[in-house]
Order: structure tokens, then sequence, then C-alpha cells
């Protein structure tokens, strides 16, 4: 089974490769890893892995954190294929079928920031309403969204009151950015965590940026 696991890190030669040792002791195979942040001696990285049936998850915390300096953020299931680079391939791939595109886009977002889900929202005089969704989106035209219309990208905070109790009961971390103006919004959500850091926000207001310049161009 593989996990997704988010680890805070010294930033310095041998560290990744000693978690990576640690987590072999236990049988746990690496996939892939991406560089989500990294500032002030300190490296936030995510590692997918492979860990044998029947080995429990907490392992990969007391593995990974057996190695001086290491905090683990949060592990959870992860299904599907990393793919961390492909903010090009899906630009191409909105500006082939435009038509398709705000689809093609919402689809494609979580696989990207490894999110559960993806939204887009636009806010009118008659209210809010989805334009497009993420198969595993939330049903969400019952749901007030008092941050709409939105200036810039930023994380929300999950224990709003606005939120679904379904949500908060699942730790489901948010965030937003406008989609070429403010009033049409991208709402990405992450059952169980991680949290969003600011790379990744930043992250996703400048695909987003790019994205709402080719449907709109």
């Amino acid at each position: 089974m593989s996990f997704l696991i988010r680890v805070q890190l010294p930033d310095s030669p041998g560290t990744l490769g000693a978690v990576a040792s640690a987590l072999g002791k236990i049988g746990a195979d690496i996939l892939s890893v991406d560089v989500v942040e990294r500032g002030a001696g300190v490296a936030v990285d995510d590692l997918v892995v492979e860990l044998p049936s029947g080995r429990l998850p907490d392992m990969l915390i007391t593995a990974a954190e057996s190695v001086e300096g290491v905090e683990v953020d949060a592990v959870r299931p992860y299904a599907g294929v990393l793919d961390t680079h492909r903010e090009l391939e899906l630009v191409e791939e909105v500006a082939a079928e435009p038509k398709d595109g705000l689809i093609t886009f919402t689809e494609g977002v979580p696989k990207i920031i490894r999110a559960g889900w993806a939204v887009v929202i636009q806010h009118d005089a008659s209210g809010t309403q989805p334009l497009a969704a993420s198969p595993a989106a939330p049903e969400i035209l019952t749901i007030d969204l008092p941050f709409m219309p939105l200036a810039k990208a930023t994380v929300l905070d999950g224990e709003e009151p606005w939120v679904p109790e379904t949500w908060r009961e699942l730790g489901t971390e948010l965030a937003a950015t406008p989609l070429g103006k403010p009033d049409r919004v991208l709402l990405v959500g992450r059952p169980g965590g991680p949290m969003f850091r600011a790379a990744e926000v930043a992250r996703l207001a400048h695909l987003a940026g790019i994205i709402a310049v080719v449907l709109d161009g």
C-alpha cells in the first residue's frame, strides 16, 4: 500500500538519505520525493512510499523520526501517480481543447498538488454556483462561502463556521485562489491533511493565473 508522508528535516547533505535508510529498514520503498518548501536551514519534503502488506503506517513515523532533527507532519494513504511536474502538460491540454478546459483543469489540479478534490466556483448576483468539479469533490450548492469573492490565493481555516461538519470530521485542509478574477475561484481540499504551505499556495496561484489567461484569451 502506498502512503504520502510529509517530513520536515534539516536541509543538510545526507539527511534525506538517512531517512530513506531508516524507511528501508522497515521494508518501505520510496517511490518519489518532492521538495515542498525550503528555507532557514529546514526542508519540507513529500515522500510517496510503498509499505508491505501488514505493516502499520505508524511505523513510517517512528522510522522517519528516528533520524535526528526529522519531524513527520502527516501520513495518509496515497493512490495514483505523483504528478509533481505536470503543470505544463495540463496547460497544453487546456489550450488544446478550451471548450472543455475548465473541466480538464479542475480534474488535473488534485494530481499536481496532491489534494483530494477541487472545484471551481462562480459568484454573481444570484449567488454562488459550481462551474466544474473533480470526481471526488463534495456538493457545495447548499454551502455558504463567505470568502467569495476572493482577492488573492490563501489558506482557508477548516474550522470556520461555514465549513461543513463532514469536512471537519475528515480534517480537511483547504486552500483557494482566484481563477483570473475575484468572483471565479478554485477551491481545493485535502481530507486528512497535510496543511497547505505557502510555497504550495503560491504554486497554485501561479498555475491558476496561467490557466485563466488560456481560458479567457
